[in-house]
């Protein structure tokens, strides 16, 4: 009897499954990662064509004041340097004021969001050095509004923002000399009326004040004072002539 030639061992095949788990997480990645790179290409080329934008309201010496380009701006001329006692008040032509005569102490324009009303003679006195004072209706201005306007405040020296019961509009941006008042937190005038006026000095008296408080004088947790009814007839005049300085 032959012995049978031994047959080679079957091979058995197994075919592997496609590693779907995988694919579906590298693709998820992926996918995050293009949303995430196209979200921050998107913000950069934002802010870019922001500064684009507002590069063409930058003071230069051929244009010292692009601010007569801003539709709505007021410009009035005031003499500086004119001092009144802390319980005086001056008969301003303006609501809010914009030059004139002030208080002796200015208030902190150091970037300063204040919660409270400020009284005017004290903000004035900011805006001789140099500073941007964001007013606004506590009334008609809240929330997303209230929040775009102080971003624009915070943290940048020379602005300052407070709430001014009584405003006739939302909202009132006001430099040394210039005033401009609007219905919306959205309207780009208010970047412009910044980039244009603020320590622009070209257009404020005391070039290189600072806009902190000196000495503690001004109490940014104990605020003088707002007094929004109209001026007694003995108030100090807004050029200040003949007061004690």
């Amino acid at each position: 009897m032959t012995k049978r030639e031994a047959k080679p061992a079957r091979t058995v095949m197994t075919r592997k499954s496609f590693p779907w788990v995988t694919a579906i997480a590298v693709v998820a990645v992926i996918g995050l990662a293009a949303v995430v790179f196209g979200y921050a290409y998107t913000q950069l080329s934002a802010k870019k064509d922001r500064q684009d934008a507002l590069s063409a309201w930058t003071p230069s010496e051929d244009n010292r004041d692009p601010s007569g380009r801003i539709a709505g701006v007021l410009k009035k001329d005031y003499p500086a340097g004119q001092h009144v006692r802390a319980m005086q008040r001056v008969a301003y032509e303006q609501s809010p004021p914009i030059g004139g005569a002030h208080d002796a102490t200015w208030a902190d324009c150091s970037g300063t969001v204040y919660g409270g009303a400020v009284r005017t003679e004290n903000m004035v006195h900011g805006l001789e050095h140099g500073a941007v004072w964001i007013a606004y209706n506590p009334d008609r201005i809240s929330g997303e509004a209230l929040d775009q306007l102080r971003a624009r405040v915070e943290g940048r020296n020379y602005t300052m923002m407070s709430p001014y019961p009584g405003l006739d509009m939302p909202i009132s941006v006001q430099s040394w000399g210039h005033q401009l008042k609007l219905d919306s937190a959205d309207d780009p005038r208010i970047d412009q009326f910044i980039q244009v006026l603020r320590t622009n000095p070209n257009t404020y008296p005391e070039a290189g004040a600072t806009c902190d408080t000196m000495n503690g004088q001004f109490d940014r947790d104990s605020l003088p004072p707002f007094v929004g009814d109209p001026p007694a007839p003995d108030a100090v005049p807004v050029t200040g002539a003949g007061e004690d300085r």
